[in-house]
């Protein structure tokens, strides 16, 4: 069958390997839909990171070449016997690796597990393949009408962690900064108005996911041209935002974002940053702000992310989709388009079914 591999920075080839074979826990799946994140896209062109190279990965035993593609849905082929699961059912899965033993896992911090991975990074096959297989556990069944979308559940969960981890559940009466508005910034501005925020407002510098952004959000601020933090301290009645989810990862942006809060108001870190953190010791101390971070999802954040998706309570979530592709073409129009035109899209899905594209086979 075909997958799309990273072998080395800047190489990820189309090439052909054998079919998954499911052991007795586990569940066939054919691809319909997989992402590519900015975890993929970093590991295309600084990579490899989180992809074994030389160490195998403890929990697969792998190392490059590793199949591509963590954001993934699909339809049974076969499961286990003893599973509720059945051929031709329509899934999201989870695409989450971990040891289930160590301590984190047993307190059921499966995110921050020691042995931590995902299908598509880390081994055991990946989304940018015509099949895979899973741990039936993992598997969460969709309506076949949710299949189009489903992908996009797994950037979700990371926002709906994000939030959770802001220790707040009733967000009707609160406001928010979002810094940065690309993928992750504007899964978690769909979180936030799926939870019924009063007041949600964005820090973006581009103008084209400024624009995007502007669908969904109270108002878009242009760091560059704008001061955020006054803008948020006058847009909330001169007390600030209470939350603040930081998506971008650089210094500038912390500084107007913890500028922004509120006196006991929560910074959120859901980037990851490429330098050291220097805190503003000031607001941090004479305002008494809460910094915490948020890695990923777990178990239950999954869950709530796919019962949210199916009623419906992301309401706009088809915009986060810019361009959807063949898997022959996940190099060209995918990686490299997105390093030429990153801010032009939100979300690139890649399919291995050309009928999926109305393509002929």
């Amino acid at each position: 069958m075909k997958a799309g591999q990273f072998y080395a920075k800047e190489d990820i080839r189309v090439t052909e390997v054998p079919k998954p074979e499911p052991k007795d826990n586990e569940v066939l799946i054919d691809i319909e839909w997989c992402g590519i994140c900015g975890s993929d896209l970093h590991e295309y062109i600084i990579g490899p990171m989180a992809i074994p190279s030389v160490k195998p990965h403890p929990l697969t035993k792998e190392v490059l070449p590793i199949t591509m593609g963590h954001e993934f849905c699909g339809r049974i082929v076969s499961a286990p016997s003893d599973s509720t699961l059945k051929p031709g059912q329509a899934v999201m899965v989870d695409p989450r690796l971990y040891c289930s033993s160590c301590s984190r896992c047993a307190s059921q911090a499966t995110n921050t597990c020691y042995s931590w991975g995902f299908h598509g990074l880390s081994g055991n096959g990946g989304g940018f393949s015509e099949s895979i297989v899973v741990d039936a556990s993992m598997c969460y069944a969709i309506p076949d009408s949710s299949l189009d979308l489903a992908a996009l559940i797994e950037p979700l969960a990371v926002a709906w962690h994000a939030v959770r981890a802001s220790g707040r559940e009733d967000f009707s009466s609160e406001s928010a900064l979002i810094l940065g508005g690309g993928p992750v910034g504007i899964a978690v501005l769909l979180v936030l108005r799926a939870k019924g925020t009063k007041q949600v407002f964005v820090s973006e510098p581009t103008a084209k996911r400024a624009e995007q952004n502007a669908e969904l959000a109270d108002a878009v601020f242009n760091p560059i041209k704008e001061k955020v933090a006054e803008r948020c301290i006058e847009k909330t009645g001169g007390e600030g935002v209470g939350y603040v989810f930081d998506c971008a990862g650089i210094q500038a942006g912390m500084n107007d974002g913890m500028g922004a809060l509120r006196h006991q108001g929560v910074y959120v870190n859901v980037a990851g940053w490429e330098k050291p953190i220097v805190v503003p010791q000031l607001d941090l101390m004479l305002k008494e702000i809460s910094v915490t971070g948020s890695l990923a999802y777990d178990d239950r954040d999954f869950k709530e992310t796919v019962e949210a998706f199916v009623d419906g309570n992301f309401k706009g979530v088809e915009k986060m989709v810019t361009s959807r592709i063949h898997l022959d073409d996940v190099l060209e129009k995918g990686f490299v388009e997105l390093v030429k035109n990153k801010d032009d899209h939100i979300k690139i899905l890649v399919t291995p079914n050309r009928k999926n594209l109305g393509q002929k086979k």
